[in-house]
């Protein structure tokens, strides 16, 4: 019997089974390992794709065919037809109404508020001379401070019912209206008092006149200096070139053209009658736009140089004039109660006072014949020279009648009939009147033929472009339609 080697397995006895060879034991499989602590998963999912990608996408796809670029072309034609006529209609909109503004409203309010300065100042004036009459005043000089005084509230209400409740002009407009009452109350205690020969009479008019240098006066020229900034502004809004609109409508032209030029190198065909169109239209809303606001610029540029600036300085002439004749009348009123010292000189205040007021009348009239452009305006500012120059003339013979003891003598010279200062006073006003009303008339006219070169303008671009831009797509829509 044989014996099975040494370190092998046999089978129990009698099993009669083959011997099977020993098989080693495997390692059993280690659990798939973690990462951060996280568990095992699918992998992630590809981000969603926004819908300005997926359209990106499909423009590039429709890029490569002709088709698609006809697409693209027309759409972007389109749009710039209509842009350029969007923001010259917005423009030239913004622009018509800026002139609007500066012939119906600033401007009017300007001159309002100069109206109400100047009738202020002349009712000053004519309650100096209404006193200097004493009892015998005329009814001509109390028709006078009434209409002056009738005037200026007048024009407050109106600039109250034009300026907003919180601006600085209702507070101006609101001192005033506090400050003419007051005035008015002194005014008729001077006059009451100088009708009964009481010496207390002069003081009050002296008041008065001091009320109205110091409060009433500075307070009437501030709001004409805020109505004339206002005026400034809107002419500052209505001049200026619509640099966007220009630059679209040169855009868009150039972008038609090469369209037009891109047709013929592919087509051999001259014209399209659609890009013709838009091109057209394009075209026209261009020189419209540029005749137009030239024409509109030239012409608010010309109210503004002989309009505004002419009237600013007449005002300043005419109210100079007035307060000249106040300061005038004011010296013969006080009789050397009221002095001013210059250096080692000694002056009657009234008169040094109106020393200034004709220089400052004299320099306003050179200004005014120098801006004055035609003979219609050139002979009323010459008339007043003349007249001013006689006035000074007389205030001269009038001066050494007072400082000579003749008070009656001076009196006569200054408020008596003819050959009085008053006559020169009187021709300086009526001439200055007559050269503001020519050049508010030239005003007018200017303003208006800048605003008339605007008319319609805004809306004839949008309507334009409009068809410009239906011309615009019909035309790529042709092209398209030999590819169907």
């Amino acid at each position: 019997m044989t014996r099975p080697p040494k370190g092998s397995t046999a089978p129990p006895p009698g099993t009669g089974a083959p011997a099977l060879p020993a098989v080693p034991p495997q390692p059993r499989p280690l659990p798939p390992q973690r990462t951060g602590g996280a568990p095992a998963g699918p992998p992630p999912a590809e981000p969603r794709r926004t819908a300005f990608a997926e359209g990106v996408d499909r423009l590039r796809a429709a890029a490569v065919t002709e088709p698609g670029r006809l697409r693209i072309i027309g759409a972007l034609l389109a749009a710039l037809v209509v842009a350029f006529g969007a923001v010259t209609a917005w423009q030239m909109n913004a622009r018509s109404q800026a002139a609007d503004d500066v012939l119906t409203r600033s401007q009017p309010l300007t001159s309002d508020a100069a109206d109400i300065y100047r009738s202020l100042a002349d009712a000053n004036t004519a309650a100096s001379s209404g006193f200097l009459a004493g009892g015998q005043e005329t009814k001509a000089s109390r028709d006078r401070y009434e209409k002056g005084i009738r005037t200026a509230a007048e024009g407050l209400v109106t600039a109250a019912a034009n300026s907003d409740a919180d601006s600085p002009s209702a507070a101006t407009i609101t001192e005033l209206n506090r400050l003419l009452p007051e005035y008015k109350g002194l005014i008729e205690r001077a006059r009451t008092y100088n009708r009964q020969g009481f010496p207390v009479g002069g003081a009050y008019l002296r008041y008065a006149n001091e009320k109205m240098q110091k409060d009433m006066l500075p307070a009437a020229e501030d709001l004409y200096k805020k109505e004339n900034q206002r005026l400034r502004a809107d002419y500052a809004d209505a001049r200026p070139y619509p640099w966007a609109a220009l630059a679209l409508g040169v855009l868009a032209l150039a972008a038609l053209a090469w369209a037009q030029h891109r047709n013929y190198r592919r087509t051999n065909r001259v014209l399209n009658h659609g890009l013709v169109a838009a091109t057209a239209t394009a075209t026209i809303v261009m020189l419209w736009l540029i005749v137009g606001h030239s024409v509109a610029r030239s012409n608010l540029g010309d109210s503004y140089d002989h309009g505004v600036r002419s009237l600013d300085v007449l005002h300043d002439a005419r109210i100079a004039s007035l307060k000249a004749r106040g300061n005038e009348n004011l010296t013969l009123v006080a009789r050397g109660a009221e002095t001013k010292k210059v250096g080692d000189e000694t002056f009657d205040a009234y008169d040094f006072d109106f020393g200034k007021n004709m220089d400052t009348l004299g320099k306003g009239l050179a200004e005014a014949e120098r801006l004055a452009d035609d003979e219609a305006g050139e002979r009323p500012v010459a008339a007043a020279n003349g007249n001013m120059a006689e006035w000074k003339k007389r205030h001269a013979s009038a001066r050494e009648q007072d400082e000579s003891g003749n008070y009656q003598q001076a009196l006569d010279l200054v408020i008596g009939g003819k050959g009085a200062t008053v006559e020169c006073f009187d021709g300086v006003d009526t001439s200055l009147a007559a050269a503001i009303e020519h050049e508010e008339r030239e005003f007018e006219q200017a303003a208006g033929d800048g605003l008339d070169a605007m008319g319609y303008l805004p809306q004839g671009a949008g309507v334009l472009a409009g068809l410009g831009a239906a011309g615009a797509l019909l035309g790529i829509g042709r092209r398209l339609s030999e590819y169907r």
